[in-house]
Formats: C-alpha cells, structure tokens, sequence
C-alpha cells in the first residue's frame, strides 16, 4: 500500500536563528543543513534576506543559500520582507521566496514597518520582478505570501478571521502564487484552525497548502492534526523547536521537526524522513548551540522499540 506523502519544510535555519543573541557561523549552518538533507528533509528555508545591522543571525543569506543549492534534490526557500529583499534572493538562485504579511496591522507595522495594504502592493511589485526576471530567461522562482499572526496578535490581541480572509484574496490578486498562514504566536487551537483554513481554502483552492504552526502553548502538533485533515500537506518545522518572530513578543518555538516527522510517520504518512539521522541532526544542533534548549520530545525519548523505520528517499 502506498502511503500518502506530507513535506516538511526545516525553518530552524530562519525562523529558528532569528530570535538568538548570537551569531551562528555560516560553517555551522552548512553542517546542520547537510545532517538534516543526510535525514530526507529536502525543502530548507535557509536564510532571510534582510539588512545585516537588523538581523545580523541573517548576514550570510547569500552564502548559505549558495551552500545548500549543492546539495542534489535540495530545494531552497528563503524570506524576503520587501523588493529589495526578493532581489537579492533571486540573485542568489531562491527555489521559493516566502514574503510575509502580518494579518494583524499593529504587527506589520512593527514587523515591516508597513500597512497590510502597502505590504500587498510590496508583494506586487515582487511578483513583477519575478516575472520580469523570468522572461529575461531567469530562475523560475515561486512566490508564497505568509500570513502571519492570522491566529491573534500579541499586540493586537484578535485578529477577526474576515480580515485573513480579505487579506489572502489580495496577495493571490497581487500575483502570488501560494498563501500560508502562519500561527505565529502560538495562539491558535484545532477548532479555529480547521475553521479559517476551510475558509481561505475556499478561495485560494490548491494555492494553500502549507501551514505554519508554533508550539507556543503546548498546541502546534494537533494544529497540524487539524488542517491535515483537511489536506494541507506541507508544514513548517524547526530542529529542536528553535524559533520565534523577534517583533511579536512573546512568540517563541516552531513545531519541532522530528517530532511532527515522528507523528507523521507513526500515522503512516510518508515523509522521507530518517528519524534516527534526525535525531542525530539534533545532537548536532545541540552542538552548535551550548547551552541552548531544545525543545524536541523524541530526541530525548527514543524511538518506539515497534517503530517501523521508513526509507530515505532521493
């Protein structure tokens, strides 16, 4: 019988570096990319292409993008707040380039520095150069809007879900291809998931797919439960849990790779994913990381000793 494939996009090199007080060595992100390709992963958001002095965590974007497009079957995404931003991806060879917009406007404001309604027009103009780019014979890279805060807003407090929904029917008239929504506060619940996800699918069709969840208060895993079932099948993870927006206090802990890869493959769905070169991956992040918690549960827990251990595929 063959199982039904999900896809895992590792963020922890993002989203997970961007909340740290320090620095990690492009040689350090190079070696944590390539245990976790060793694993299966094979979709990375890498880095984000932001101004050094901002997020100085994202300095050697363009390095570490150059790195990881080495390594075969690898595809690469990387985020981009503005055109400036997406230029320099796309230079740099970008698979997919994720440009966030907030749901919420007290944070777009703070994250961007801009409206919702001018962060939809940034996206517009991305989407030209892209297609631009591409007539002039360039990478035919994919633009996704990332919704974030589409679950509440430290800041704002509620988000009202028609404002998600206005909001991801502008960015696909903008042009792009793809709409995510991102809890990126950690207050969302299954109930409210499956809820607004129903509701952008219904506009957006088969251009959501994705969905960003953090652990925040104990909830990520069941919200990816909740919009599995109702057939999004790529999701953003972070090694260890890594993660957080560093302008929506309070936001802390992506969903942890091996463990969604883990809860996955028990339900037997096909991630490609080698738990046992995963878990390895994470000590190594461990590594790279002295002193820094890691929140995983089954790292530290092992393996069922029943665990039918899937194949890595190419």
């Amino acid at each position: 019988m063959t199982k039904s494939p999900v896809t895992i996009v590792e963020v922890g090199l993002r989203d997970g570096l961007q909340i740290l007080d320090r620095v990690m060595p492009t040689a350090d992100k190079l070696r944590w990319l390539e245990a976790e390709h060793r694993a299966g992963i094979r979709r990375f958001e890498a880095a984000s292409f932001v101004p050094p002095k901002l997020l100085p965590q994202m300095a050697d974007a363009a390095e570490v993008v150059a790195g990881a497009r080495k390594l075969p079957g690898i595809i690469v995404h990387t985020l981009a707040p503005n055109l400036k931003g997406a230029t320099a991806a796309l230079a740099a060879g970008s698979d997919v380039i994720v440009l966030p917009l907030s749901a919420s406007e007290a944070h777009s404001r703070a994250n961007i520095r801009k409206t919702r309604e001018e962060s939809v027009e940034e996206l517009a103009r991305v989407c030209r150069a892209r297609d631009e780019g591409i007539r002039e014979g360039g990478h035919k890279t994919r633009i996704d809007a990332g919704i974030s805060t589409a679950f509440g807003c430290t800041i704002q407090g509620e988000v009202p879900e028609d404002d998600v929904v206005r909001l991801a029917e502008s960015c696909l008239e903008a042009g792009a291809d793809r709409v995510a929504l991102a809890d990126t506060v950690g207050y969302a619940d299954p109930a409210q998931v499956r809820r607004l996800y129903k509701r952008v699918k219904d506009i957006a069709g088969d251009r959501l797919q994705s969905a960003h969840f953090h652990d925040t208060r104990g909830l990520g895993l069941a919200n990816c439960l909740a919009v599995l079932d109702i057939g999004i099948r790529e999701f953003d993870a972070s090694l260890g849990g890594l993660g957080g927006c560093p302008h929506a206090p309070g936001a802390s802990g992506n969903v942890a790779t091996e463990d969604l890869a883990f809860m996955l493959e028990s339900m037997g769905f096909d991630t490609g994913v080698d738990l046992d070169a995963l878990i390895e991956a994470q000590r190594l992040l461990a590594t790279l990381l002295p002193g820094q918690t890691l929140h995983g549960k089954i790292a530290a827990a092992g393996l069922p000793k029943h665990f039918n251990r899937s194949p890595v595929h190419a």
